[in-house]
């Protein structure tokens, strides 16, 4: 490891006390990472409100009103069968958050447990490594959709998936953390006391090294929310029963034309998504690093 990157590590891994205390107002401050989170706690309260605050039910049918333009009784149209698209688009909010929710919380686990092994343990370094490696050699999606095929379309099928796909990423990162902070005196003072293993892993390793895992987590969040996006549309996702955004896009694509608000909207909420997501993972990143932060 190169002394520009072990000096990164070192610099995430281990913030001062002064920064933990102010850390939230700080980020507030940046005007980029106050809207980003903004927008994120607007998107995932509606989503959650969606049976208080959808005007229909996602499923229910008005042959009568298909295809109908955004007005008073459609705040966003409706689809080819009637349905309301601004319910629907909330009801899939509460998918997609849930799904990317849940791939972030399986991929830390499994990356953290596979990254500490390679870390800390040097006998395990090499072999979890090269199946770090051999993961990461298969393209994202590609690896997702033979994993869903594989098990099945269910939601719970969906997040093992991108989870499994998203392991590497973050075990790479939890590794290249440790392989510097179990060098530091602390960590050689523990050992020398007789500290147990367990307990040197969780509270002297695994805590700083959360900075690096919290970033990381973010970016994991908004490509897994566009991954599972990407695989309802292309119909290898959760059962199109349930409302997606991916599905919504991939059910309106063929009505682009005479109806585009049946692909706009959902569109517009993975782009507004998305990019507050990448945005406050750069604000993250940049306010963990004191070099960035001095230079911001």
């Amino acid at each position: 490891m190169g002394g520009s990157q072990g000096a990164f590590l070192m610099t995430m891994a281990v913030p001062t006390a002064a920064r933990r205390d102010n850390f939230f107002w700080q980020l507030l401050n940046r005007p980029a990472c106050a809207a980003a989170l903004a927008l994120l706690l607007v998107i995932m309260a509606t989503s959650l409100a969606a049976p208080w605050l959808a005007p229909y039910s996602p499923s229910k049918l008005s042959i009568m009103s298909r295809l109908s333009a955004p007005g008073v009784s459609h705040f966003f149209g409706s689809d080819e069968l009637g349905r309301d698209v601004f319910t629907r688009t909330l009801y899939a909010g509460q998918t997609s958050v849930m799904v990317g929710a849940a791939v972030v919380v399986f991929a830390t686990l499994a990356g953290i447990v596979l990254g500490l092994a390679a870390g800390y343990f040097r006998r395990l370094d090499t072999p979890v490594s090269r199946l770090i490696d051999a993961m990461m050699a298969f393209p994202d999606i590609l690896l997702a959709i033979a994993l869903v095929a594989a098990l099945g379309a269910t939601a719970v099928n969906v997040i093992i998936a991108l989870g499994t796909v998203y392991t590497p990423r973050l075990a790479r990162v939890v590794r290249a953390s440790t392989l510097v902070v179990r060098e530091l005196p602390y960590v050689e003072a523990a050992k020398a006391l007789g500290v147990p293993t367990p307990m040197i892993l969780l509270r002297h390793i695994l805590r700083n090294i959360a900075s690096p895992l919290l970033v990381q987590a973010t970016f994991i969040f908004a490509n897994a929310i566009l991954a599972e996006a990407g695989l309802s549309f292309l119909g290898v996702g959760i059962s199109p029963d349930i409302p997606t955004w991916g599905t919504m896009i991939s059910q309106g694509r063929q009505y682009m034309d005479d109806a585009p608000w049946i692909m706009l909207f959902p569109g517009l909420a993975i782009v507004i998504t998305v990019l507050s997501l990448q945005l406050l993972g750069d604000a993250l990143r940049d306010f963990l690093d004191p070099r960035l932060s001095k230079g911001a």
